[in-house]
């Protein structure tokens, strides 16, 4: 039986750089952001439900749903909100759950789920084992304004909606720090996964 490892971080910490070496290394990595868009594609049973709930209003003209109007309408309504995460999580958490079943039953004895949210969501049953990556809150903040084109006040409204890493830290079984170069981060997680008898 593979071991399945959660990989979570805050909004700018790296961890699409830490996933996308991991898959250089020949890992697997089911994503939580690839789940979301797939489930509500044309034709999946989330998708269905989402236009049953909120009307034909928020498609585009090719049938797609335009996730912008769907979250400026879910955005100010925690009703609204609730609604949607209660169509989309669980088929995004399905979606996972094959992608991963279906690579660990292919041979492969380590698989990596990156989930943004896997602390907020309580989705650390899912996963065997936790790695955060982690980046101290100004390095945090720079970055995202750099990468996102964001004011301080946009950037950090958006890091302060999340919970703090600082508290995901004390949650984690293990933590990459993502302060430094790209070279570091790499070793720090060759370090991890020896550590855990995964490579």
């Amino acid at each position: 039986m593979g071991q399945i490892i959660g990989i979570t971080g805050g909004i700018a910490s790296g961890k699409s750089t830490v996933s996308l070496y991991l898959q250089e290394l020949g890992f697997t990595i089911v994503d939580a952001d690839l789940a979301s868009r797939a489930v509500v594609e044309p034709g999946e049973e989330a998708y269905h439900q989402v236009v049953e709930a909120f009307g034909e209003d928020i498609l585009l003209t090719e049938g797609n749903i335009d996730r912008v109007k769907l979250g400026s309408i879910i955005f100010n309504d925690q009703e609204k909100r609730l609604l949607l995460n209660g169509i989309v999580h669980p088929a995004v958490r399905n979606w996972m759950r094959v992608k991963t079943e279906a690579a660990l039953s292919s041979g492969e004895e380590t698989v990596f789920m990156d989930i943004p949210l896997l602390f907020e969501s309580k989705l650390t049953f899912m996963v065997d084992k936790t790695l955060l990556i982690y980046v101290d809150e100004q390095v945090q903040l720079e970055r995202l304004m750099n990468r996102n084109g964001l004011s301080e006040t946009e950037a950090l409204a958006r890091i302060n909606s999340q919970m703090p890493l600082a508290d995901k830290k004390a949650l984690a079984d293990a933590v990459i720090d993502n302060n430094g170069d790209i070279n570091e981060t790499k070793r720090q997680v060759k370090g991890i996964l020896s550590e855990w008898y995964v490579i």
